[in-house]
Formats: structure tokens, sequence, C-alpha cells
């Protein structure tokens, strides 16, 4: 998709002018437009323009966000929930200008319930605060998508992460939420229950809508006991197809591995520059398994014997926590390690997911369309699911640049979708892939729209994300 495709949001000045003086009078010090402030809740970590809102404000209670979104829909203003920052398809902007609503103050843990394995939290929570919280519980909650983000953006994302092959996605892991809707009006989705069958599925219609539905304000989230053993390594293979052939072989045994990431050789050189990893610059799998101390053993061997079948190995692994948590450093420093590629470039991040048969097709194409158009652009995948990402380093302040990593973006997006897969497995549609919802899923498109404007008559929720013009 390319810039100038990006959804237009028109400004409504006096309708603007009014919530700011609102908003100021009610909320003092929480409320700022300084520059500085409105732009970095703006900010985007992807090439996408920051757009910048007319407004920042911090509230503490699902009652003061109430407020604000009443106040918003009665001026038409557009509200944009932000929660640490970190998504990639320009989420937080604001094309409309209007108010940014930060739910970093509401990051109180409400309750956990142990005996049910599950927590309540408040949105800005994050996944790191939540599992130092829950540490002496023997309780810990596993969707990791790298960044420390809020656990309300995640839901709102539908965010997933490298234990997603064994744990699900925030779709699965996510009870019940409270959150505002358009009106001002607060709707509880669900009880604790672990399933329920009573009416539509509010729940997970709300996670994953972005906030372009309502803002969520409170989640009850399931919790799994941290497993009483872990081991994982890294195992190197010949090439790509090699390692996919072993991830599929790895599923298909019914092995349960816990994590299985796969770098090409080019973020492994990558990794190598930042973390000094001592591995063939080849492609590698990250794996991990969790369980007994003798399940976890026998679970690592098991994958050995496959990798061999496949010309892979040897599969070093260990069960040192310390070892561990330095290999998945390295994997989770994977964006910041590939900069070092091209010092001085940006890096647009982008993901795909077909299903796992389609997986090594994909991933080779993409590695010959790379080639072809010059690119520098390393990839890394949770390829236990046919997820996997692309980091296109540019210069973002040359046209030419980001016209072909536009386009190289484009193909892959239509490769994946030709392949019965998905224009993003977690990042989100957000405004940059936007373009690509209509071809991944026709007349589907038409139903959102229709519960878009059932619910947010006045659009003014995330204004100018998700739908396609």
């Amino acid at each position: 998709m390319a810039l100038s495709d990006l959804k237009a949001v028109k400004r409504n000045e006096a309708g603007i002018a009014a919530v700011l003086g609102i908003l100021g009078q009610r909320f003092g010090e929480r409320f700022q437009t300084g520059q500085s402030m409105r732009e970095q809740h703006a900010h985007t970590t992807t090439y996408i323009p920051t757009q910048a809102p007319d407004g920042v404000v911090f509230p503490q209670t699902t009652e003061e966000v109430q407020e604000i979104v009443r106040a918003c829909n009665e001026h038409r203003v557009p509200v944009i929930a932000f929660g640490t920052g970190t998504s990639l398809e320009g989420h937080v902007n604001a094309p409309g200008g209007g108010i940014s609503l930060d739910t970093s103050r509401m990051n109180r843990v409400l309750s956990v319930n142990a005996e049910d394995l599950d927590v309540t939290v408040e949105p800005g929570v994050t996944r790191e605060d939540l599992n130092a919280y829950l540490r002496d519980t023997g309780l810990f909650f596993p969707i990791d998508p790298g960044a420390n983000a809020s656990l309300g953006g995640m839901a709102a994302t539908r965010a997933s992460g490298t234990n997603a092959v064994r744990y699900g996605t925030m779709r699965e892991n996510v009870l019940a939420l409270t959150a505002v809707m358009a009106d001002g009006s607060a709707v509880t989705t669900a009880k604790r229950a672990k399933k329920s069958a009573a009416g539509y599925d509010l729940t997970r219609l709300l996670v994953g809508s972005e906030g372009t539905l309502g803002i969520i304000t409170s989640l009850t989230l399931k919790l799994y006991g941290i497993p009483q053993a872990i081991s994982g390594g890294v195992c190197s293979f010949p090439s790509v197809d090699a390692a996919c052939q072993a991830v599929i072989a790895t599923i298909q045994m019914g092995i349960p591995v816990a994590r299985i990431e796969l770098v090409n050789a080019l973020q492994m050189r990558a990794l190598k520059l930042n973390s000094n990893l001592d591995y063939p610059e080849s492609p590698c799998l990250f794996v991990e398994f969790h369980g007994s101390e003798t399940g976890v053993a026998e679970q690592a061997e098991m994958f050995g014997e496959i990798a061999v079948e496949y010309g892979g190995g040897p599969f070093s692994w260990t069960s040192v926590a310390e070892e561990r948590t330095r290999l998945w450093k390295a994997r989770h420093d994977a964006y910041w390690a590939s900069l070092l590629l091209r010092p001085g470039a940006r890096g647009l991040s982008t993901d795909v997911c077909v299903p796992i048969s389609r997986l090594a097709e994909c991933i080779a194409e993409t590695e010959a369309d790379i080639a072809e158009m010059g690119l520098i652009a390393p990839i890394v995948g949770h390829v236990g699911d046919g997820n996997f990402h692309v980091l296109v380093l540019m210069d973002v302040n040359d046209p030419a640049e980001i016209a072909l990593a536009e386009k190289f973006v484009g193909r892959l997006n239509m490769r994946a979708i030709a392949m019965d897969g998905t224009c993003t497995g977690e990042h989100g549609i957000g405004q940059g892939k936007a373009g690509f919802l209509e071809h991944e899923l026709g007349s589907a498109v038409d139903v959102m729209r229709a519960i878009k404007r059932a619910l947010d008559p006045n659009d003014i929720l995330n204004p100018g994300k998700i739908l396609p013009r």
C-alpha cells in the first residue's frame, strides 16, 4: 500500500477546539497539548509518517474513559487509544487529529484467581509487569510479542509472538473484557468461565478490532503454570526449505514444542554481529520445550533426530536458564540487530502467515524477490504456525527506496493471500495494510463496515484504520 493511499480523515476544527477546552478544564495536568508529547503519541516504528493528535489525555478509570469518549462523540472528534506505542502499521496515528487516550496510568492488576488460572488487569499493565507480579504464584502469562507491550494494546491488535505455537494468541487467551463504546457506554463481554455459548462472542469481536469498535478498559486473561523444566537451543540447516520441512515433521509427530523460530542466513549474520552467537551463518531454528525434566529432554532428543533427517544439526540444547535467556534475548533483539546490516537505515517491518505446508515455498519466493530487487531484508518467523516477518532496511528520505519497499511488501502480501494465507499474522491492519484487506476477505469487509457503522456511527474511534476507502 502506497502512502498516497492512506485513508484521509477530514478534520473537525470546531469540534476539536471544543473538546480541547473540555478536557483541559476537566483533567488539568493529565491533559497535554505540547508538540513533543503529541508526536510521541503518534510515532510509528515503521516508515509511515507521524500524524499527531491535538491532545493527549491520561485517564485512570473506566468512568474517566467514558467521560472522554462522550465528549469526543458529542463533538464528532476522533479518539485513538494508546498503550505503549509498539504497533507497526500506523495504528496510533491521528490522520484527522483528535485525542490520544493514553492508558498507561490504568496499570493495576485487579484480581488474581490462582485456582481458576485467570487474572483481571487494566489495559495499561504490560506483559512483563504482569509476569513480575505473578512470579510468586507459580503462574505466568505466555503471550510474548517481543516488545514489552501493554496488554490492552496486545488485545486490540490480537498479538501473539514466539509462544503462540503452544499457547495460542491473544484471541485464545482473553476470557472477557470491559470496553467503552463510541457512545460512552461501558460493556463487559463475558464472565470468567472458561467457555460460554451465551449470545454473540463480543470478546472476540473486540479483540483484534484495533480500537475501532471500543476502547478496552479491563481484561480477564488465562494463566498457565510455570513449567517444571524448560529446554531449548539452536539448530542450523543447509536451507530454509530443510528447516521448514523439519518444522512440519515436528508438528506432525505431535512433539509439544513451545517455541520454534526460524531465522534465515542474513538474519543469523545480524544476530551474530549483535550478540556474538557462535553458530553457522545459515538458516537456523531456535527451539524450546516446556514440561517435566524427563519430558523436555526427550522432546529435545526427538527434535534432534528429525533435524538430522533434513540435513540439520547438530542440535545444541540446554536446560540452563541463563544460557536459554541469552539465546532468546538474541532472538528478541532481531530488529535492532538487523539495523547493523545497514547503518543509518530504518526498518519497515512486515509480516504474513500461510498454511504451514506452503511456508517453505512462500519464504523461498520472498527471498528471490529480495535478491531481484536488491534489498537488504532479513527474515525471522514464528514458523510453528506459518507466520514470518521481513524487515526491509531503507533510507526513509529516499522516495525511490520507499516505492521499492512498498512494491516488495505488496508482492509479499498478495503472495501470502494467493497461498490461502493472510497479509498479517500478528501486526494487524492499521493504516499500512488496509489496501489488502478486500483482496483477502472480499465481501466480508462489507460486513465489517456494517458493524463499524452500527457501533460507531460518527466514526470517532480510531478512524482511518483497518477498513479501506
